[in-house]
């Protein structure tokens, strides 16, 4: 017995494919097997398994405990809910040893796919080509694993909460929120969550839906936003949060209808944290403003810009001892008084923690922040073969012949060039055939000069920036 997979379906960060057309029942089955043999070969023994709203989810949860199983693994039911109380199970109970999630996060509804975490550690890049490896050579380990469920949300919920220890709770008792899960698989434990937390909840789009039939939960595409920024008007909110499919990342608004990114929020996060703990490393990926890098290392911290992906940021976050970071995409990573892994739900708790304790409405920290232009993410279409060819020629080029505009060029991920206009920064994505843009100014004529600077690397490797494409 052996397996193949589609060869788009083992990605950098997590395995994922259209239903039906790449991935199936075969596929959950195979990747069971795998994961039960390395883990059974690691000393592991007992997995938890959790899956999101997908209307495909259920499906692939039976294929997937099957296989586990039937590799020698014990089981963990925990249901329906978000990546995080999956992750939160893995973390806090002494008996498990490893997790995965199925779950699309935020893709269309026809995807699906697995998140998983290996005895504390994420599971990603090398290990999921491994998990390739022993299907196709049918390498896999026989025995019968057996199958318990687990109700953790009531205990999760509780854990959540903690996230406002050591504050007057009549501080917050005039705070007034909005809510959005976006039908995604967070709904339920948000209902739970707003019953219990201080001051006037409002929610929407609680019911986990598969078809996304409102909008699509992804809170980095300001559009989908809209819903929440009526809400927040209609009834003369303080904030508004929201989150994508699977719960893992946060979006935000404030009272005045003004997006909160996800290097915004870590300026807020890391300004709270920073007063008990200066001199902590606040890591940010490569996409993030030059103000959060700023902020932090004026609020005591010193800031630390690593590659884009939350497995590579969680690993980085275990080496350097950091007890935060974020990505601008909106996952954010507390390991202060949580476990380091990205938690939307937590993170929404933590912002009404931080503005409590910094004394100051989440409006009024937003209007604190400087104003930068910038350009959204602009994605654009490269083949392959070379796109990480293409941002070495760039890396080259900018490393024998700067230029005199040029101040500094970092090669964490792809090349971010920093010039007395701003930043900008082009990076090939490691799990679509794209080249990722970015740039920051103080002014626009400042940030047309930035572009254009772009548009030369691009015309020199005789490529350039087409149409932006989705996620």
């Amino acid at each position: 017995m052996s397996h193949q997979f589609d060869p788009t379906v083992l990605r950098e960060y997590d395995i994922r494919g259209i239903i039906g057309e790449t991935l199936g029942p075969d596929d959950a089955r195979a990747i069971g097997r795998g994961f039960a043999t390395l883990l059974k070969r690691a000393g592991g023994s007992k997995v938890a398994v959790g899956y999101d709203g997908r209307v495909s989810s259920p499906m692939l949860e039976h294929a997937l405990i099957e296989g586990l199983t039937s590799s020698g693994c014990d089981v963990v039911r925990i249901g329906m809910g978000a990546t995080p109380m999956l992750y939160y199970a893995e973390a806090s109970a002494k008996d498990i040893d490893g997790g995965i999630q199925i779950t699309g996060s935020h893709n269309p509804a026809n995807y699906n796919g697995f998140k998983m975490v290996f005895q504390g550690r994420p599971f990603f890049g090398a290990d999921i080509l491994r998990i390739g490896e022993l299907a196709a050579a049918g390498d896999w380990l026989d025995g019968t694993g057996e199958v318990e469920t687990r109700e953790i949300m009531g205990e999760y919920i509780d854990r959540l909460l903690s996230g406002l220890d050591g504050i007057d709770t009549a501080a917050l008792a005039n705070l007034k929120v909005g809510w959005d899960a976006g039908n995604g698989a967070a709904g339920p434990a948000l209902e739970l969550l707003a019953e219990r937390l201080p001051g006037e909840h409002h929610l929407l789009f609680t019911e986990v839906d598969g078809n996304f039939p409102n909008h699509h939960p992804d809170p980095t595409v300001e559009a989908n936003l809209e819903d929440l920024r009526a809400l927040v008007a209609a009834k003369n909110l303080d904030f508004g949060v929201a989150f994508d499919g699977d719960g893992d990342r946060i979006g935000a608004i404030d009272g005045e209808g003004r997006v909160i990114w996800g290097d915004q929020l870590l300026m807020i996060y890391a300004e709270d944290l920073l007063r008990d703990r200066p001199d902590a490393t606040i890591i940010a990926d490569v996409k993030a403003s030059r103000a959060l890098f700023d902020h932090v290392a004026k609020c005591g911290g010193k800031p630390l810009m690593w590659k884009t992906g939350h497995s590579l940021i969680k690993s980085k976050m275990k080496e350097t001892g950091s007890p935060l970071a974020g990505e601008m995409s909106g996952h954010v990573f507390f390991a202060d008084t949580y476990y380091g892994f990205d938690d939307a739900l937590y993170a929404g708790v933590r912002l009404l923690a931080a503005s409590a304790r910094l004394g100051k409405s989440v409006t009024q920290l937003r209007s604190e922040m400087p104003d930068m232009l910038n350009t959204p993410e602009m994605r654009f279409q490269v083949d392959e073969s070379r796109k990480f060819a293409a941002i070495d020629e760039v890396s080259a080029r900018l490393k024998n012949n700067p230029g005199p505009e040029v101040e500094e060029v970092n090669a964490t991920d792809g090349v971010r060039v920093n010039t007395k206009d701003g930043w900008w920064l082009l990076r090939a994505s490691n799990t679509q055939d794209v080249l990722v843009a970015r740039a920051e100014s103080d002014t626009q004529d400042g940030l047309e000069r930035l572009l254009a600077q772009i548009d030369e690397q691009l015309a020199l490797s005789g490529l350039e920036r087409g149409e932006t494409v989705g996620h």
